[in-house]
């Protein structure tokens, strides 16, 4: 879907309207995720996203140290043992 592409959508009685799959993937949106619309002038609205800043894969490698880890996998599980236990 490109800026250009227009869609026509039905007003049901409830005064509802559904986005297409498309559209839908186009503002990255999915069940459960919320959009904001705004009122514009000459009759238009604003359809956004509410909270998409970007995709998931632009927070890939952002706690990458060097060196590699700090604790091992045995050490992180012996951690989380010693929290259920209630020993830390």
């Amino acid at each position: 879907m490109t800026a250009l592409d227009k869609t026509v959508l039905k007003v049901t009685a409830k005064g509802q309207v559904t986005l297409r799959r498309d559209l839908l993937a186009h503002l990255g949106v999915r069940p459960g995720d919320k959009v904001t619309v705004q009122a514009l002038p000459d009759g238009r609205v604003s359809l956004k996203a509410q909270g998409k800043t970007g995709k998931i894969s632009d927070v890939f490698g952002m706690l990458k140290r060097e060196g590699g880890p700090v604790l091992t996998i045995d050490e992180i599980n012996e951690v989380i043992r010693k929290g259920w236990a209630g020993e830390l």
